[in-house]
């Protein structure tokens, strides 16, 4: 039986084994798929002894940059994110990195019905999530795209990769007072029960996405943006399920139908 597991530290929080159960059985993959908690310094060691006899990982915080620098072959998104999140292990012995937050960012609000062409697109927090999905925001044609950050450097940073967007401290989001039409959630705020510091009246008739997600399907922020004018709002499970099953695909070469599994793990939350 083929294996397969999620890499992070923590770990035991994890959906990704209930998803990828779910799309084994779904398209009958004789596999096996678990959590693996890699110690903080040793994230070399802990994927070589797993390739003995994984075909293949999931790689979750902190560890996206080293799976980057691990991999031999990297897909575009993946050299354009400067991120890794699946890492696939060839029978040749080569190791195929690839990022697939953010198409699975983009096949949720497809799914939701939302349109990012020719729109002004607000994005929250300048780390490894925000990097992951800019590049396929872009690709989307919105009108603009500014990146936000309580310090300018870290934003600074994703703006050398994608030099099409602006960046701004919250500070200076708040001095400057533009509208958006959509804004995104890419701080881990939501899981202090924290909502970014921006000015109430910029949720006014947007849509709201926060990439993190909740039991109910609403977060702090999705609550919050609704509670000042929201137009519509979503977390981000549809997102982790979406990105799953490309990796899925990257792994065993089907595609499976995320719906049904959104709807499970839903359910089950």
């Amino acid at each position: 039986m083929d294996k397969y597991a999620v890499l992070g530290n923590p770990i035991n929080h994890s959906r990704s084994p209930f998803i990828h159960t779910m799309f084994a059985e779904a398209e009958s993959q004789n596999m096996e798929y678990g959590r693996l908690l890699c110690p903080l310094d040793d994230f070399k060691g802990t994927v070589d002894a797993f390739r003995k006899e994984g075909k293949g990982l999931n790689v979750t915080v902190p560890f996206k940059e080293q799976a980057f620098a691990y991999a031999d072959i990297l897909t575009d998104r993946a050299q354009r994110a400067g991120a890794v999140n699946t890492l696939k292990f060839c029978d040749d012995g080569s190791v195929i990195g690839d990022n697939t937050d953010g198409a699975g960012f983009i096949y949720d609000i497809k799914r939701l019905g939302w349109n990012f062409s020719g729109k002004n697109i607000l994005v929250l927090g300048a780390g490894g999530a925000a990097r992951g999905i800019i590049g396929s925001i872009l690709d989307e044609k919105p009108e603009s795209v500014l990146l936000v950050n309580r310090t300018i450097e870290k934003a600074e940073l994703i703006k050398q990769s994608f030099n099409e967007i602006n960046v701004t401290t919250y500070d200076g989001l708040l001095a400057e007072g533009r509208m958006f039409d959509v804004i995104v959630n890419a701080t881990s705020l939501s899981l202090n029960g924290e909502v970014p510091r921006i000015n109430e009246s910029m949720y006014s008739n947007v849509l709201a996405y926060d990439l993190m997600y909740g039991k109910t399907g609403a977060t702090v922020f999705t609550d919050y943006a609704m509670s000042n004018g929201a137009q519509e709002v979503s977390d981000g499970l549809g997102m982790l399920v979406g990105q799953a099953a490309l990796s899925f695909n990257l792994w065993r070469g089907v595609a499976p139908d995320p719906a049904p599994v959104l709807k499970a793990l839903r359910n089950q939350l």
